[in-house]
């Protein structure tokens, strides 16, 4: 009952819920989170180990129908079109090895009529945070290779705006760039390789390197794992000193045990009707020596064998050092 008391004790129990709460977000968020991106990134690896070596494909065969799908991410892929003069956007918020920088996206219709973006690179801003002058793409139809990227996805509240006259977006979304400029675009888009017609500067592929993902994840799941231990740890430290603490004060209030000191002592101790019986026995043997001597010898009172206990034996004479020697005034 101790314990339930103890355990029930709002703080106790509000450092519980703190402890549970870490302890499911490390399960449910934290270490899923992190174990999904590994595996991603292991994914996207074995996608850019099969592209390397593999030959170029129309784009044709793979945005028919309802486009790609994440399965051709990254493959090399030939497209032939012409550029939409007029129509670059850019993407904000981008670093390219290690650096700020614009994306710049523009429009390609393919020769089947349907339009797709190309993603011609990169810029670096000019002054602070604005944009440089970007250099229009080449006119005419031209033929581009490249990979095949999956649109990022948005999120809410980063919609395109339109600042210092040019269109920005946040994400490359096919389904939200084509809203944003009345244009219906191909799932996906084109992202060119170096030295193809109207490129920029080239944006490298990601290193194949797992990352360290799967380490983190671990890392919450031990986490998870060690919160609740380490709470259970506590509270027993915390019971264990409170009944330490509860046995020494029950100690200290506890009265102290008898000892055979005190038996001692009252035996030691001289009986107050055993030397009142002594005195007495003392007179009696004063009077029947002054009834035995008469007028010769005067034994001396009990007062005066005190102060005589000093004095030499060799002055008294024969009964009195008789009766110094019988009540033990020698010894």
């Amino acid at each position: 009952m101790g314990r339930l008391k103890f355990l029930l004790r709002p703080g106790w129990l509000a450092l519980a819920a703190v402890v549970a709460g870490f302890a499911f977000m490390c399960f449910t968020v934290l270490a899923p989170w992190q174990l999904g991106k590994n595996t991603q990134t292991s994914e996207r690896n074995s996608l850019l180990e099969q592209s390397i070596d593999a030959d170029a494909v129309p784009i044709d065969s793979l945005v028919s129908g309802t486009g790609p799908t994440p399965g051709d991410e990254w493959r090399k892929v030939t497209a032939t079109g012409t550029y939409i003069p007029d129509s670059d956007l850019l993407v904000r918020l981008r670093s390219i090895e290690e650096k700020p920088a614009f994306e710049v996206l523009t429009p390609l219709r393919l020769t089947d009529g349907q339009t797709m973006l190309v993603n011609r690179g990169y810029v670096r801003p000019a002054e602070g945070s604005q944009p440089p002058p970007i250099p229009a793409p080449p006119d005419g139809q031209v033929t581009l290779e490249g990979r095949i990227r999956m649109s990022e996805g948005t999120v809410p509240g980063k919609d395109p705006i339109t600042e210092s006259g040019t269109r920005q977006v946040y994400y490359i979304d096919s389904d939200q760039i084509g809203q944003f400029i009345g244009t219906d675009l191909v799932s996906g888009y084109l992202q060119l390789d170096d030295g193809q017609p109207g490129g920029l500067g080239t944006i490298p592929l990601p290193q194949l390197d797992a990352g360290p993902y799967l380490s983190y994840g671990l890392q919450w799941l031990a986490f998870g794992i060690m919160a609740p231990l380490g709470l259970a740890y506590f509270i027993r430290a915390e019971l264990r000193e409170r009944r330490k603490a509860r046995a020494t004060t029950a100690a200290a209030a506890a009265p102290p045990p008898a000892t055979d000191s005190a038996a001692d002592s009252s035996a030691m101790a001289p009986d107050h009707a055993d030397t009142e019986a002594t005195e007495n026995g003392t007179v009696a043997m004063e009077n029947s020596a002054k009834t035995d001597g008469g007028d010769d010898f005067q034994l001396p009172t009990r007062r005066k064998w005190r102060g005589k206990s000093a004095a030499p034996v060799a002055q008294l004479t024969e009964s009195e050092a008789r009766l110094a020697d019988r009540y033990g005034k020698r010894r």
